[in-house]
């Protein structure tokens, strides 16, 4: 769980006006809010009208240099409860790499904004900044709380048209709530994500208090509904095939027993046979400094496994 920077040092020069990007059936899609220059490429953000959300959505697309000349791989990272698309942007420090790499990087934002249900804007850990990347069917969440269908769906479509990437060399990874988003879409979505990594992930929402609330509030109490959003019981049922499973946790996270649980995830992959690399980082927590400190593992082990 981290917090969108707001430090006035950031601020960036004077931006280009917004911008349409053109979709094929002639409709103005995406709409360009910024664009910087970073290691001989581009961070751009935007934002479009969401079909699944119904509201307007921002993500950030980092360009590498090799996209002015070929199509190339896309990663989609999926951030924790709280933030937004600005998060990894600016704190994550991928785009050095990735542009060495030739790696797109696609960020999301967490939720929908705006929709106005009540108590949406009432927790950290639940409405706002806390989609936890599913398809609601309790209302009034069902209406606009449709994170999974936006990320496995419509942002890969929409990237896919607009963007020199290759959808057949799509990975996916995230931290925290993103982790779990991360690894619950790869495990439904093998085709289309061929590799799947998570820093500090929520291994079982089934089994802690953030899931546990998220799943009842967005779902409903059907348990057997919250099974197809955990990434421990998606192992159980349906194993992996893709190459090994990468997750960095940290020791010193305060999260680590209550919330994260990785021993459920090693165990189900233990005993369904799916290749997991969980590596336990001494002393680190779960903030942004942890993820800068391992990014470039992540990013080698994507363009590894999407060459």
């Amino acid at each position: 769980m981290t917090h969108p920077s707001q430090h006035p040092a950031q601020q960036q020069a004077p931006q280009p006006a917004p911008q349409q990007t053109q979709q094929p059936d002639g409709g103005a899609a995406l709409q360009q809010i910024s664009a910087n220059r970073c290691f001989g490429g581009e961070q751009r953000v935007f934002a479009h009208l969401s079909v699944q959300t119904g509201t307007k959505m921002r993500v950030g697309i980092y360009l590498p240099p090799r996209a002015s000349s070929a199509r190339v791989p896309v990663l989609y990272w999926l951030s924790g409860l709280t933030c937004t698309e600005e998060n990894f942007i600016t704190k994550a420090g991928a785009q050095r790499l990735a542009a060495e790499l030739g790696l797109a990087i696609v960020a999301p934002d967490t939720s929908p904004r705006g929709l106005g249900y009540p108590g949406e804007d009432d927790a950290y850990d639940f409405g706002t900044g806390a989609g936890f990347y599913v398809d609601a069917t309790a209302a009034p969440w069902v209406r606009g709380y449709r994170m999974y269908s936006y990320v496995a769906e419509e942002l890969p479509a929409l990237i896919a048209s607009a963007f020199p990437v290759d959808p057949s060399r799509t990975g996916i990874f995230g931290h925290s709530m993103g982790g779990h988003g991360a690894l619950t879409i790869a495990l439904k979505n093998a085709a289309l994500f061929r590799s799947a990594s998570a820093f500090a992930p929520i291994c079982s929402p089934m089994r802690c208090p953030w899931g546990e609330k998220a799943l009842a509030g967005y779902l409903g109490d059907d348990r057997a509904a919250w099974a197809q959003y955990d990434a421990t019981a998606l192992i159980e049922s349906r194993g992996w095939k893709g190459p090994p499973l990468l997750v960095d946790q940290g020791t010193g996270d305060t999260f680590l027993a209550s919330q994260l649980k990785p021993e459920l995830l090693e165990a189900a992959c233990l005993q369904a046979g799916v290749p997991l690399n969980l590596r336990r980082q001494e002393g680190y927590d779960h903030s942004y400094y942890f993820m800068a400190s391992f990014m470039e593992d992540h990013l080698r082990f994507h363009a590894a496994n999407l060459a």
